[in-house]
């Protein structure tokens, strides 16, 4: 890509928030150059003509092709990443979106929404790991975007030296909820506030539903106008959260998490620095702020918070989440806790899971799940 070269990005995956993404992407001039990849030849062709019009209803004529890609097959995949050469990569693809157990009888879910997200992780790591060892054999560099469950597929693949360039959602998903909840604390303009907030997925996804923290580790400052914005009480502007503030979420909510997208790879397109919030930059655990430019992502802590504290803040809040650690090999241990509900629920048990074994995770976990829905439903 030479310097005044639009990118082309590959989105992969034909889910609602791929079609949500994509639709942001061919609605702006600077990245509307797009492939969209899928299992589904006939779904991607459909849902990219959908976007195009669209953007084109809007007056944005883009440029959108697509293409057949199935994880399963690493070296069909990585001889399409081969021809295609994309310059960033959207990973969108999940074998169930976290959304499925939001179907459940409400009983029922509130139940297994008990044992956290961490439980869930081979169900995107697996494709994640597909796609990472496709695009090693197909020999390009593309920047990777990854929006399945990145707190944690990002930090187990860095282990393996396979980790996206970075997360979306999460961390960032909460920070316009912030900002706002700051600015009616302090009766500032919104625009004048700015958040940072180092945390893990447990924390955004748990503060906008109960109004506090939980049991979630993190670290959040704001200022107004570039000065320090204190005496301002985190509980008080948590609970505007699932308040005044309260929100759609489900499958309205992927709105969110698609604009959080469209932030980190508009920046990426236009090499414009701005500051955003990922999960996983560079293979981190969990959520920092950050600066998003064509080269990346660069961590941009508050004040003069060392690095090792951040980590340590996400590991801790990581736990809430159903994973204990990480091993320097990238084998995944779970937590008690949460490992338990899985187990009384779904009589699926994995304490520990090793990258290679992913995949088979993942199969047996799909099909508890599936029995459990099915008897959930009768």
């Amino acid at each position: 890509m030479t310097e005044n070269e639009k990118p082309l990005i590959m989105v992969v995956g034909c889910g609602d928030l791929a079609a949500r993404v994509l639709t942001l992407l061919l609605n702006t001039p600077d990245t509307n150059r797009v492939v969209l990849a899928g299992r589904d030849l006939e779904k991607a062709t459909r849902t990219a003509n959908l976007a195009m019009l669209t953007a084109a209803n809007l007056g944005v004529l883009g440029d959108v092709r697509v293409e057949r890609v199935d994880l399963d097959d690493v070296a069909a995949t990585a001889e399409t990443i081969a021809a295609v050469r994309p310059d960033i990569v959207f990973m969108a693809a999940s074998l169930q979106s976290w959304r499925i157990i939001t179907k459940l009888p409400k009983a029922d879910f509130e139940a297994l929404d008990e044992a956290q997200l961490g439980p869930w992780l081979p169900m995107h790591l697996a494709p994640n790991y597909l796609l990472a060892q496709a695009i090693r054999e197909s020999g390009t560099a593309p920047k990777v975007v990854n929006a399945a469950y990145p707190d944690a597929v990002g930090p187990v693949l860095a282990k393996a030296g396979m980790a996206p360039t970075t997360g979306i959602g999460n961390v960032g998903n909460i920070i316009p909820a912030l900002t706002f909840g700051h600015a009616i604390e302090a009766g500032a303009d919104p625009s004048a506030v700015e958040v940072k907030l180092v945390t893990q997925h447990y924390f955004s996804h748990y503060v906008p539903r109960f109004g506090d923290e939980g049991n979630g580790a993190y670290h959040l400052s704001a200022t107004v106008h570039g000065e320090p914005l204190e005496g301002i009480s985190h509980r008080a502007v948590f609970a505007h959260l699932s308040g005044r503030l309260r929100r759609l979420g489900g499958d309205a909510g992927q709105l969110l998490t698609a604009s959080s997208a469209m932030r980190v790879l508009h920046a990426m397109a236009t090499d414009s620095g701005v500051l955003a919030h990922a999960p996983a930059p560079n293979g981190l655990p969990g959520g920092y702020p950050v600066r998003v430019g064509r080269d990346g992502v660069t961590p941009d802590l508050p004040g003069d918070m060392p690095m090792d504290t951040a980590i340590a803040i996400n590991e801790d809040c990581q736990r809430a989440d159903g994973i204990d650690h990480i091993d320097e090999d990238g084998t995944v241990t779970f937590t008690d806790r949460e490992m338990a509900v899985m187990r009384r629920l779904l009589g699926y048990e994995c304490r520990t899971m090793r990258l290679v074994d992913t995949g088979v995770w993942a199969d047996e976990l799909a099909g508890r799940y599936r029995k459990f829905a099915e008897q959930a439903a009768a």
